[in-house]
């Protein structure tokens, strides 16, 4: 089973937050896909977590050896069915890039953004709920 996993849930198993555990079991044995902007959105999450002096470079470096370890599918995103969704939802592009991959694969949205799980809904998408 293919599930769509977005940035806040990434960075969620990244930093040890609380929702890891579930995160982690729930995914287990099924096929992860995402849009390719994902490796620079962890960045800019890292960078703001900077900022706010949540994060040091040295845990940074290890949920990046994290990231790196996680048997993740990039799919390629259909930018003018992302501005769309942008459009329709009300939504960065960003947000859109993992709704249109769910749209498109067929796929739930695991993601801990409240957001954009009801712009999901919104669109009759799966999500998972963790």
């Amino acid at each position: 089973m293919e599930v769509v996993i977005d940035t806040s849930a990434l960075i969620a198993v990244l930093v040890d937050e609380p929702e890891r555990k579930t995160i982690v079991e729930y995914t287990t044995g099924k096929s992860l896909i995402g849009p390719g902007s994902i490796q620079w959105e962890i960045g800019n999450v890292f960078s703001a977590m900077f900022k706010q002096d949540r994060l040091t470079i040295k845990e940074a470096r290890k949920g990046l050896r994290i990231f790196h370890t996680i048997p993740l599918r990039y799919t390629v995103s259909d930018f003018n069915n992302c501005l769309a969704i942008s459009k329709q939802t009300n939504l960065y592009a960003y947000d859109a890039y993992f709704l249109d991959c769910a749209m498109k694969h067929k796929a739930p949205l695991l993601t801990l953004d409240s957001k954009l799980k009801a712009a999901a809904k919104s669109l009759n998408l799966k999500t998972v709920e963790v």
